[in-house]
């Protein structure tokens, strides 16, 4: 008999759903807003009469529903509790209890960034792999780590946070976190502008990049242009994600690295500026580990979201 499962991805301006069957066949996608007035009250009311109209569009009982899968902005314990949302103004509690009260169906949850790594292992840059690393690289810097199938959560929920490896231990300014070195300063989109606008104060040859108005995608879009300055800032957030991706490998003992986030629309241009470096230090068992671009784009929450639903099923 045929049953369907829900995968939800909350971001603090959507929450993206996705309609599955238990083979993981994606069948249906929407987007509602994420109301993030009152502290996030009114969120998982919206999610749940969304899940409802969809089962009724398409006639579905909740008897062939699995259950929902669904990923969240912060740290997750035990596939249930989260321990504070900013961005969506949540403190502390049991996702996975109260939104199986509202809705009658068994939830799952999953911190967002793990959910899309379990997505990209799934359907993605990653398939047929069962030891990944996923880096996001978005306004921060993301990431789940997946070993033998299994996402790394750890004892507090904050398994992955890879953004805030320290990188700098000479950096002055602070993260977002309080910390001061983190990846996050560096390698996301923020942080490639932050390089290049160190680099073009003191620029001594000519490029089209402009200190008041740079972004990441103009430094690589000059990279592939041949501008030099532009190449070099490259290599400077390269130099920085290669080597903290080299000390997680010694660690985690992937067979892919895979690079997603809004940085990762750069192309294949951007594989080898993290390649190389990571080359240069990782220790000799992981250095021929792939570099692979993710592939599901705004789908891998809600596939990989399905995903810790799924998985969880089947071991029941």
């Amino acid at each position: 008999m045929k049953k369907y499962g829900f995968g939800v991805d909350v971001g603090g301006t959507t929450c993206k759903i996705g309609l599955f069957d238990n083979t993981g066949v994606i069948l249906d996608k929407r987007e509602i807003k994420t109301n993030t007035e009152n502290n996030g009250a009114s969120i998982l009311d919206d999610i749940v009469a969304s899940l409802e109209g969809k089962m009724a569009d398409a006639g579905i009982s909740k008897d062939d529903v699995e259950g929902v899968g669904i990923g969240v902005p912060g740290p997750v314990k035990n596939d249930s509790i989260v321990c504070q949302c900013v961005n969506l103004g949540w403190g502390t509690f049991d996702v996975a209890e109260t939104l199986s009260g509202k809705i009658g169906l068994p939830v799952k949850v999953g911190n967002d960034a793990n959910v899309a790594a379990l997505g990209e292992m799934w359907k993605g840059g990653g398939a047929g792999q069962k030891n990944m690393i996923m880096v996001t690289l978005g306004t921060g810097v993301g990431g789940g780590v997946i070993i033998g199938g299994k996402v790394i959560i750890g004892e507090h929920g904050a398994g992955g946070e890879i953004g805030h490896l320290c990188v700098n231990y000479e950096e002055t300014e602070n993260c977002g976190c309080g910390n001061r070195g983190c990846l996050e300063q560096y390698a996301s989109a923020t942080g490639i502008v932050r390089i290049a606008k160190k680099k073009l104060v003191s620029k001594t040859r000519p490029t089209v990049l402009c200190a008041e108005t740079v972004t990441a995608k103009d430094v690589f879009d000059a990279v592939k242009e041949g501008d030099q300055v532009a190449q070099e800032i490259a290599e400077e957030f390269g130099s920085y994600l290669g080597y903290a991706l080299a000390n997680l490998a010694v660690v985690a003992d992937p067979s892919v690295f895979v690079i997603g986030g809004g940085v990762s629309k750069a192309g294949e241009i951007l594989i080898p500026y993290i390649q190389k470096p990571y080359r240069e230090r990782a220790f000799f068992a992981n250095k021929d580990v792939e570099f692979k671009l993710a592939t599901l784009a705004n789908d891998a929450g809600i596939c990989g979201a399905a995903k810790l639903l799924l998985d969880a099923v089947g071991e029941e």
